[in-house]
């Protein structure tokens, strides 16, 4: 069930630097892993990712895509490796292609020496996206997604070129609100899932479900978000962070709000009002979704800087 299904193979184009390149390399003194990451030609491998969510009584396959790490990164035998979960709108731009967000994480994170699995949940499922259905209503709920998740991990602990002691989340709104209920140890199946990531990061999540359950984390936990945000607010995710339960051996969950920024703040496209979303702030109202440089650069920086620390030595293991 673990082994690799090699269906077919997507070549991206090369990315050019850009001036937003520049900038993060600016801020973070740190160019090299950013340039190489804009430069690099990568190939998405389409792999089957069995998920925890059974159908029939058998794993529901997922489609996934897999970046290696850069060949010419300074990669182990075993690299880490960072499972991306999309948003209500899926993984795919209008075209049918990975969206340009996916991408370009990918080939960032890959030139820091780690792989990446970007897990599609919907298009198995039948769905195109989430973001127009009412939140209690939408076809795919947050245990699937869960259940993706953590069968993502044990998908990837198995193949040989992955450190299975180095493995994160990085999700993105219902993505980062996946990445929140798959490292909540208040879950029933979290708390009984075998393998657990190193590392969690999530991207304007929706926090209210795990603020109100109360949240112990199973990992490390950064959460970045929009102080204008008016869909899935920072103000939860804040008081998240406050109140979590300590977990032994593990920090506390971290959020950091970006002044003036709204949802979907590190994208490159203007922020516009979405009419189309139900859910929000004020529902009915529509939502602000958009990106802002500056909430960008840093919330990059702030990621990387984060993933770096908790990825950057092996579990130790007894003799």
């Amino acid at each position: 069930m673990n082994s690799i299904l090699r269906t077919s193979r997507t070549t991206t184009r090369s990315l050019a630097p850009t001036l937003l390149s520049v900038l993060i390399c600016g801020l973070a003194l740190q160019c090299a892993p950013a340039l190489a990451a804009a430069e690099a030609k990568a190939e998405a491998e389409k792999v089957q990712v069995p998920s925890l969510d059974l159908r029939a009584g058998q794993p529901l396959p997922l489609l996934g895509h897999w970046f290696a790490a850069a060949p010419g990164a300074k990669t182990a035998a075993r690299a880490p490796a960072i499972v991306l979960l999309h948003g209500c709108g899926g993984a795919y731009g209008r075209k049918g292609e990975l969206s340009e967000r996916m991408q370009d994480y990918s080939h960032t994170l890959n030139a820091e020496g780690w792989h990446v699995l970007v897990l599609d949940s919907l298009t198995p499922r039948g769905e195109r996206e989430l973001c127009t259905q009412k939140i209690g209503t939408r076809a795919i709920t947050m245990t699937e997604r869960r259940r993706d998740a953590l069968g993502a991990l044990q998908w990837l602990a198995a193949r040989p070129d992955v450190d299975a002691s180095r493995l994160a989340l990085l999700g993105w709104s219902n993505g980062g609100s996946t990445v929140l209920a798959s490292t909540n140890l208040k879950h029933t199946e979290v708390k009984a899932a075998p393998l657990r990531p190193r590392a969690a990061a999530a991207f304007y999540p929706g926090c209210e479900a795990d603020q109100k359950r109360g949240y112990a984390p199973t990992a490390p936990l950064l959460m970045l978000t929009g102080a204008a945000d008016d869909w899935t607010p920072a103000a939860p995710c804040e008081a998240l962070a406050r109140e979590a339960q300590p977990s032994s051996g593990i920090a506390p969950p971290k959020s950091v709000s970006y002044a003036g920024a709204f949802h979907g703040f590190d994208a490159k496209t203007p922020v516009r009002l979405r009419a189309d979303v139900p859910n929000g702030v004020k529902p009915g109202a529509g939502v602000h979704v958009g990106g802002q440089t500056e909430a960008l650069a840093q919330s990059r920086i702030a990621l990387l800087d984060f993933l770096r620390e908790q990825l950057r030595e092996p579990l130790r293991t007894q003799p």
